[in-house]
């Protein structure tokens, strides 16, 4: 039996993918992996590799020299800084210890003093308490984990007096693919992915907002000094415990890094899907 969008309730269906990755993580939280400064330090790398990607989405932004913007999931403060740079001030929301530590210490190298980091997740944050709304921009790139996405959004629509910006994925990213491959080698169970960017217009929709769609590619690098050092920070991704698993683990990733000389790399490419609105248009 066919059943009708409007007797799906997409948030529902949002929440039981979020939880079934979860528990297919051993019911983790995924921000978990950004807590040690190393991975966050790694992580800043990245995005400097990558400085292109995050100036055509500041580029593709309604921002101006009076804005004032609110990052969500802000993470080490790839964005955040070039942002603060162009607009009046700049809160960044991340509850990560790794990334928090990294995104002051850049603060303080680049004399950045129109930032302010509240510490905390977005379903945490007290809009009156943590916060100075509205906000002109309200952007959430690739942070959308979260159980209660309408809820978050709808936070977030309240933040903001003009236009909200959210960055997510579609598809079948290069990690599903190695989890995928290696989850029943491993543990013996499926992995399941993340909700998809299907999911979240759909959510959307239902809540009455019709937003404009953009839908890329990117590729990008993870790096690493050496091939140990690469093993070692994607063990604890991959819940390795036995020797059995260290075994599976070294075998497949063995095959997947790439030696570059003098760095270790891991290439990683995904569809990636830029969802926005104007408020007044929602």
């Amino acid at each position: 039996m066919i059943v009708p969008f409007f007797e799906i309730d997409w948030n529902e269906i949002w929440k039981s993918q979020m939880q079934r990755n979860k528990n297919s993580n051993f019911d983790q939280n995924f921000g978990r992996i950004w807590d040690s400064r190393e991975s966050a330090e790694r992580s800043w790398n990245m995005y400097q590799e990558n400085k292109d990607r995050i100036n055509k989405t500041i580029d593709g932004t309604n921002i101006s020299p009076e804005s004032r913007v609110l990052d969500i999931g802000a993470g080490p403060g790839a964005l955040a800084m070039p942002l603060a740079k162009k607009v009046t001030h700049v809160t960044a929301i991340e509850p990560s210890d790794g990334m928090v530590s990294i995104f002051k210490a850049k603060m303080a190298k680049y004399g950045l003093a129109n930032i302010s980091i509240v510490q905390k997740r977005w379903e945490d944050v007290d809009l009156k308490a943590d916060l100075h709304p509205p906000y002109d921009i309200v952007i959430a790139s690739f942070s959308l984990i979260m159980l209660d996405i309408r809820a978050a959004i709808e936070k977030m629509i309240e933040a903001s007096s003009r236009y909200i910006y959210l960055y997510w994925i579609a598809g079948e990213t290069s990690w599903d693919v190695h989890h995928r491959e290696l989850w029943p080698k491993l543990h013996k169970k499926e992995h399941y992915a993340l909700p998809g960017s299907d999911v979240l217009y759909n959510v959307l929709y239902q809540m009455g907002i019709y937003p404009n769609v953009k839908t890329f590619k990117l590729y990008h690098n993870q790096r690493f000094a050496s091939l140990q050092q690469a093993l070692d920070a994607l063990r604890h991704q991959y819940f390795i415990n036995t020797p059995e698993q260290e075994t599976i683990f070294f075998k497949y990733f063995s095959n997947v890094l790439r030696d570059e000389g003098n760095s270790v790399v891991l290439p990683t490419s995904s569809i990636r899907v830029k969802i926005w609105w104007k408020k007044s248009d929602s």
